[in-house]
Order: structure tokens, then sequence, then C-alpha cells
């Protein structure tokens, strides 16, 4: 979640007065900062999470694994005051996911309690949380919706054509493994979707770099699937 409020929902305006306050109430539950070397996990899956982390800029991933050895790629965020660790802050539970720094970056680290302690002490507060999480839930129930009940193929030409109509919070990775994660699948079935769609004319590829030929053609072909 962002720390500051999404400028869309309907609590907005409201966070956005209370935001400054907001703001240095959570900073005064900094400990201190650190820095993350590219590569190197800020959370791990399964590990008991007693602080918080935000990333006021810098690129960070996501991802989760199975006791099989797959992992999905939930995709990159460049952080713009991020928060990492407020899902376990409410639930109470080890940590769901890795949180990975794709790039050097510094990173504040918050008490996980004292922040807990200032949500009872200013449960106005918690607007903020639930506003923004709420948000994050909608962006990520329809990244799992899509992958669950679609094809390799479509999901990556829906990726490509979303990403032309507006911005997008999660980011697609530049390394062909980890953009097959992003789809949950193999490298072998992501390079053979992205061929089909080459085959097609629909798009070109530009070293790592998917690039789009015809966006009006691409969408033609998404139709098909609805």
């Amino acid at each position: 979640m962002q720390l500051k409020p999404y400028q869309t929902g309907r609590f907005t305006q409201h966070l956005n007065t209370l935001y400054q306050e907001f703001r240095q109430a959570f900073y005064q539950c900094q400990l201190h900062s650190r820095y993350y070397q590219a590569g190197e996990e800020i959370l791990r899956q399964g590990q008991v999470v007693d602080h918080l982390y935000l990333a006021s800029v810098g690129r960070v991933s996501m991802n989760i694994s199975a006791v099989n050895g797959r992992r999905f790629q939930l995709g990159e965020v460049d952080c713009d005051y991020h928060v990492f660790g407020e899902m376990e802050l409410f639930t109470d539970t080890s940590c769901q996911w890795n949180v990975v720094a794709e790039e050097q970056l510094e990173v504040d680290v918050i008490c996980l309690k004292s922040v807990a302690d200032l949500l009872l002490a200013r449960p106005e507060f918690t607007l903020f949380f639930a506003s923004a999480l709420a948000n994050d839930y909608q962006d990520s129930l329809d990244i799992y919706t899509y992958r669950l009940l679609h094809p390799i193929t479509y999901n990556i030409a829906y990726d490509l054509w979303h990403r032309h109509q507006e911005s997008v919070m999660l980011g697609a990775f530049d390394k062909a493994g980890q953009e097959a994660e992003r789809f949950g699948t193999s490298s072998r079935v992501y390079r053979r979707a992205v061929k089909e769609l080459i085959d097609k004319g629909l798009v070109v590829k530009d070293g790592a770099e998917i690039q789009v030929v015809d966006l009006d053609a691409l969408k033609v072909f998404i139709d098909q699937f609805e």
C-alpha cells in the first residue's frame, strides 16, 4: 500500500486533509533506515513480521513460492512511499509474500507494535489502511482472476493492451523467466505464447522488450475471448 492516499475512492478528500497528521504520527514509529542491495529480500515468505518497511523510491518486486518450487510473481512496483508488511499488521500471521529489492534502495524500518498502538489510540487513521488495502485488493484480484480464467496468450495480449490504456501500479519485468512467473507459467510456455502473438503480427520483440505493432488488431484479438 502507499502511505499517501490514492487519488480515487470514496474517502480520498477526507484522507487528504488528514494526511500530514497521519504521516507525522506514522514516522514517529520509525526505528531506523537501512539500505538493501538489488536481489536482497526485504521480507521473506513465512517469516514473523515485527516491522513495517517503507520505500519512498526504488523498484521492488513481490513473489510467492510453492513447496514444489513453482513461483508466482505479482509484479514490480516503482515505489512512491509504499509500505510493506501492512497485511500482516492486521492479520498477525507470518509473511505471505517475498518482497525483493530490484535495485539498491533505502528503506525506513517502522516498529509494527508502535503502529498497532497508534491505530488503537487514533482509530481514524485505520481509514488510510482500509482504503489503500481495498484498492490493492481489487487490483490483485483482477490479476488472479484473469490468470485463472484465460489462456496464457490472452493474458499476455491483455496485459500489453491494458498498459497502453492507463498507468498500472504493478510493472512488468525485463527478464523472460520472471515474466513467465508473472503469468503463472513456465518459460517454455511463455515463449511459445509470445511467438504466437508475433506470428499473428500483433507484437514484435526488441531485445527483451515486447512492443505492440497494431493496438487495434491486438484489441480485436482480445475481444475474441470475451
